[in-house]
């Protein structure tokens, strides 16, 4: 199943390891190290992110190596941005409006 990047990111634990991942590729263990949750609950955060496609995962001997993948997080940025606009507008206006008032 594809899952949609809204939903993976509305999870904090989800964020962090984003977050974490950002910087460098880390093995699966050493992702659950920065968490008190279960290995099998980190792996589950994991196959979420893996499925919008945030993180990758290559194998390398016994290892799985995560990395980010930042890619899905632009259809975010887009969204977010219409709100931006809107709120400049807004805010523009209320301060058009505040400078006629004085």
């Amino acid at each position: 199943m594809r899952r949609d990047v809204f939903q993976a990111i509305a999870d904090p634990t989800r964020r962090e390891i984003i977050y974490l991942l950002s910087t460098k590729n880390l093995s699966m263990n050493k992702i659950a190290e920065n968490f008190q949750i279960s290995r099998p609950a980190v792996s589950k955060h994991i196959k979420i992110l893996t499925e919008c496609g945030l993180v990758e995962i290559n194998q390398t001997g016994r290892e799985r190596y995560c990395r980010a993948n930042s890619e899905p997080l632009k259809e975010v940025r887009d969204w977010v941005q219409n709100f931006d606009k809107f709120w400049d507008k807004k805010l523009n206006s209320l301060k058009n409006y505040l400078e006629e008032k004085q």
